[in-house]
């Protein structure tokens, strides 16, 4: 049944490394900053090692896995050199993503239908590894079927869309593309695939996704790192926990 369960919330901390790299420094430390967000009550730690290392690096790959004790969703590109990282860090779950080396943020869902192939092999030894395998894909039905077919566990829907024209005051168009993801999430629910959801989620939009019942995950990062800048980051996540809670429906 849609909506078992309580919404989780992963975040992100690839920015805290982004200011770190910015100075070409040891601070501030991303690992600190996913331990503050564990005690804060997130449900999980996403980090993004992108193949050009611009702000998550192997070695702090390797310290969230290490020392967390929440799960570490680790996101990437479908490479080699990808999958031998993954296996040997054996995180609890393996995002993949689509990446262009321009790309300031990721801008798009992975082509899942266009790479059906290459992607069905690629998933099994991360599988085989007990990885659960999400696929970071738009709520296109033809990538929703591909991403079943695959044997992935897992799609996050992208929100990137929904987010920016709902930042850009055109509501209407907003509200087409949540419909978009409502219809995507069930879709993909009824497929078997657990939903989850992301990609510039701020307190002022989160509500629509976050009470949609078979979304079972936000994952949060670029929002919750800046506004923490101003209220300080444990205090952040509680908001947007209690943000979540009550779009869900009051549930804790």
């Amino acid at each position: 049944m849609a909506g078992q369960g309580r919404l989780r919330l992963g975040v992100n901390i690839d920015h805290v490394a982004t200011v770190r790299n910015a100075r070409g420094s040891v601070w501030p430390e991303p690992l600190r900053a996913a331990l503050l967000a564990e005690a804060a009550g997130a449900d999980g730690i996403t980090a993004h090692l992108r193949e050009d290392r611009r702000h998550i690096r192997d070695g702090d790959i390797a310290a969230l896995k290490a020392a967390l004790s929440i799960p570490l969703n680790f996101e990437c590109a479908a490479t080699d050199e990808m999958a031998r990282i993954a296996l040997e860090t054996r995180p609890h779950a393996v995002c993949l993503v689509p990446e262009k080396r321009e790309e300031r943020t990721t801008e798009g869902g992975l082509d899942v239908a266009g790479d059906q192939a290459r992607l069905t092999e690629y998933l099994k030894p991360l599988r085989d590894a007990g990885c659960r395998v999400s696929m970071f894909i738009g709520h296109d039905a033809r990538q929703i079927e591909a991403s079943a077919a695959i044997g992935a566990a897992v799609v996050e829907l992208h929100t990137g869309l929904y987010s920016e024209l709902h930042a850009e005051g055109r509501f209407d168009e907003a509200e087409e593309e949540l419909e978009g993801l409502r219809q995507g999430a069930r879709l993909a629910h009824s497929l078997g695939l657990e939903v989850h959801a992301g990609h510039g989620l701020t307190f002022d939009n989160v509500d629509p996704i976050a009470a949609m019942p078979e979304v079972m995950e936000l994952n949060i990062g670029h929002f919750l790192i800046g506004e923490s800048i101003f209220r300080g980051l444990g205090p952040t996540i509680e908001e947007m926990r209690r943000r979540m809670d009550m779009a869900r429906g009051g549930a804790v």
